[in-house]
């Protein structure tokens, strides 16, 4: 009977142990902690709880290139070395599990004043090698465009996305409008991901009344690297009813032209897609869902960059 018990508890202690294997990766993943949770909403809830009533303090040049750099060594698998850059700005890594899918992030953020300084977050994917980044420069401001932003993210393997941490209008000036600065962290990071020759999406949000015949503007920036892609994400947007102004053959509004993110891909001849969606989209969760899927079928076309490593 004793010998029957101990087998029963040894077998037990296997089942806790063993660890689960990822549907995404060949690797096993780590049994569910309290780090298991639904990425958007983690998301959307840091726009809504803490973007929203951030404030913003300008970053320095070695803030700034700190926390660049700290992104980077992660990039490269370079975890213990990236978490001791990072917390030399108070910024710190947290491993997360995404239940929907089941893949692994890293989010990258201030863990001592997220809603005083305002400089905002950045997911890594860990189960795929980096191919493309999603940008999201106006959360709360383009209302919804963050939650967009993560349908992305989780929508296709290998993704790196970066979050604003304050409103556009909560710096002085227009210091907080980070798609047109570049002493930011937001552009920091961006420039480090560009470095890279990581092809970038960035996701804003426009009133219906500004251009009302159009639901969405797509348009390659100061540039033309990323026209290919970007003909595929107006094409499924349209293939799915949606009114497409395309800048590259149409004068439309709001085509990124001076988005500093964009000049700076466009320099390096990395692609670039700065898109724009009306309210009635972002608003309806339905229709949010049919763009984030055009979305997620273009940046499937971006080839991870010889020299990225993946996450795992």
């Amino acid at each position: 009977m004793a010998s029957l018990l101990v087998g029963v508890l040894i077998a037990a202690a296997v089942v806790i142990v063993t660890p689960v294997l990822d549907r995404n990766s060949d690797e096993p993943s780590a049994p569910p902690t309290g780090n298991d949770l639904d990425l958007e909403h983690r998301i959307s809830g840091f726009a809504a709880d803490t973007v929203a009533d951030a404030g913003f303090l300008p970053p320095g040049r070695v803030e700034r290139e700190t926390v660049a750099a700290g992104v980077g060594l992660y990039l490269d698998g370079e975890r213990a070395e990236a978490e001791r850059k990072l917390a030399e700005v108070d910024f710190g890594v947290r491993v997360l599990r995404d239940t929907a899918k089941g893949r692994r992030y890293a989010e990258i953020a201030d863990r001592a004043r997220e809603d005083v300084r305002g400089w905002g977050r950045v997911y890594i994917d860990l189960d795929a090698p980096v191919r493309f980044s999603v940008q999201v420069p106006h959360p709360v401001a383009d209302s919804y465009s963050e939650s967009l932003g993560a349908g992305v993210l989780r929508g296709a393997p290998g993704g790196v996305l970066v979050v604003a941490g304050a409103h556009r209008a909560a710096g002085k000036g227009n210091a907080a409008d980070v798609a047109h600065r570049t002493d930011t962290i937001f552009h920091a990071v961006c420039a480090e991901l560009v470095a890279r020759g990581l092809p970038g999406i960035q996701v804003h949000g426009f009133a219906d009344s500004t251009s009302p015949p159009h639901d969405a503007v797509v348009s390659t920036g100061a540039g033309d690297d990323g026209r290919a892609q970007a003909l595929t994400l107006a094409r499924a947007l349209a293939d799915d009813g949606f009114r497409v102004c395309r800048a590259w053959s149409s004068k439309c509004p709001l085509a990124g032209r001076t988005n500093k993110q964009g000049r700076l891909a466009a320099d390096d001849n990395v692609p670039f897609i700065h898109v724009e969606f009306n309210r009635t989209i972002r608003e309806d969760e339905g229709r949010s869902r049919r763009v984030v899927a055009a979305m997620t079928t273009t940046v499937a076309e971006w080839k991870a960059p010889a020299e990225a490593t993946t996450g795992t």
